[in-house]
């Protein structure tokens, strides 16, 4: 590969998660991409009209979105303009969120009466001390008062606004043997001086404070008017090429943005799809979720019916009957994509004895005889097909037998749409930490895959037998 284009592809890639702190501006600016590329904003509560070679999207919780696009009608039906054939779905599914420190409300607390720090409380897994001394500030969504209801706001205090101090070494001088840090003593972000930062006006204490000032004035509405708050703490360090030859990338949020920026631009760099031997095409469909990261079981994440209803929806609005849906999911195919443990270079005991994913050498395809992870030979099969044909190379990754391992999002969502299902992702580094180290080439390597896998149909002959066209 060029070096120059992998280098583009990681610098748009850091671009993106720089202005993406959190999920809302993740599906933001994913929003953003899609209607520079031609796709139509549709909404859940309102009718939808589809057509063939039509291209859209849909938003859901202001924090989980689904992109697809209709084949171009080549093989209308005699006598129905409207109609187009397809038999199946090909679908790529990662997280918009990341682990965090959520704002809790009525979030100002006076030490002493000489500084003011903010209340929070963990979202996901983190490596709480990677969190300490650096600066960070505040992003996500509030909800304000209108004439008839409520709206929802984004705001990014886009400037370093506060740090969490660790504790000088002179006051704990073990601390280097291992500290347990507490959540709630701990790891509280400093954020005003006392006097000059947090005056509170006695009849309205919960509006009148500095965070919600700085919040109201940065979405430009009254403090008086914001009823509720969706914010989270983010790191303010952007994101980096480095290495000896420019080989890795560090940023806060790899997992799982790179996986979410690198299959939509595989998305909506995908030309039209391949129309198949028997002259059918299937439905290319981009989904990033919410939750993932606090297990999925939200209205707007994997688990919910959000996936299963847009699919629903497409499928009605060609007239498909009950028959025809289950055949098209028989012939669909989930690839699940989050990021995945890399080969660490100063803890190599703790990854398996015989899958040792790195960096920069490929996809990672993951199992789990437990299904933690959904891959099994079939899906991973088919995958790897797939991977061949885009030359992309891939790795596997297996946890250790002793070590416990997580799950991901995949196993979740087929619990609500049957279909073949994969799990894959990148090699990293420090996963869950603030700031997360991954290669430039695999960035590149899904990008590539994801074009590749858009183009795709597969059909199910009979079980255990499938053609990729």
């Amino acid at each position: 590969m060029d070096k120059i284009y992998i280098n583009n592809i990681n610098k748009e890639m850091i671009t993106f998660i720089d202005k993406s702190p959190n999920a809302y501006y993740t599906v933001k600016n994913l929003a953003v991409i899609l209607e520079e590329n031609g796709y139509f904003r549709l909404y859940e509560g309102e009718e939808w009209r589809l057509s063939s070679g039509g291209k859209y999207f849909v938003t859901r919780d202001d924090s989980s979105i689904i992109a697809f696009r209709i084949p171009d009608g080549s093989d209308k039906k005699e006598g129905n303009a409207g109609y187009t054939d397809y038999n199946g779905f090909m679908v790529m599914a990662s997280h918009s969120d990341s682990p965090a420190f959520k704002i809790k409300p009525n979030a100002e607390i006076t030490v002493e009466k000489s500084y003011v720090k903010l209340n929070t409380e963990k979202y996901g897994g983190m490596i709480m001390s990677t969190w300490l001394d650096r600066p960070l500030s505040v992003a996500g969504r509030i909800v304000v008062r209108t004439e008839n209801g409520i709206e929802t706001k984004l705001v990014n205090i886009d400037r370093d606004l506060c740090m969490i101090p660790s504790l000088a070494i002179h006051m704990d001088r073990k601390t280097n043997e291992g500290y347990v840090w507490n959540a709630q003593k701990d790891m509280l972000p400093l954020f005003a001086d006392y006097i000059r930062g947090a005056v509170q006006n006695a009849e309205d204490s919960e509006n009148d404070t500095a965070l919600i000032r700085f919040i109201a004035e940065e979405a430009g509405v009254d403090a008086s008017d914001i009823l509720d708050t969706d914010l989270f703490l983010y790191n303010r360090n952007k994101g980096v090429i480095y290495g000896a030859n420019g080989e890795f990338v560090g940023s806060g949020r790899l997992d799982d943005l790179q996986c979410a920026f690198a299959t939509m631009k595989g998305f909506v760099e995908s030309e039209k799809n391949t129309v198949g031997k028997d002259g059918i095409s299937s439905i290319p469909v981009c989904c990033v979720f919410n939750n993932e990261e606090v297990g999925s079981s939200t209205k707007q994440g994997a688990a919910s019916s959000f996936l299963e209803d847009i699919i629903a929806r497409i499928n009605y609005s060609f007239g498909k009957n009950e028959e025809e849906i289950r055949q098209i999911l028989t012939n669909s195919f989930l690839v699940s994509a989050d990021n995945a443990h890399a080969l660490h270079p100063n803890h190599v005991d703790k990854a398996d004895p015989t899958n040792r994913p790195k960096l920069n050498e490929g996809i990672v395809i993951k199992y789990n005889a437990n299904q933690k992870y959904t891959t099994d030979a079939v899906s991973g099969g088919l995958f790897k097909r797939i991977c061949e044909m885009a030359n992309v190379p891939v790795q596997t990754y297996v946890n250790r037998s002793d070590i416990a391992g997580g799950s991901t999002l995949g196993n979740i969502a087929t619990t609500r749409v049957s279909m073949n299902a994969v799990d894959i992702g990148l090699p990293q580094l420090a996963m869950h930490s603030a700031y997360e180290t991954a290669g430039v080439r695999d960035t590149v390597y899904l990008v590539n895959a994801a074009k590749q896998f858009y183009m795709m149909s597969v059909k199910c002959e009979r079980d255990g037998k499938y053609v990729i066209s």
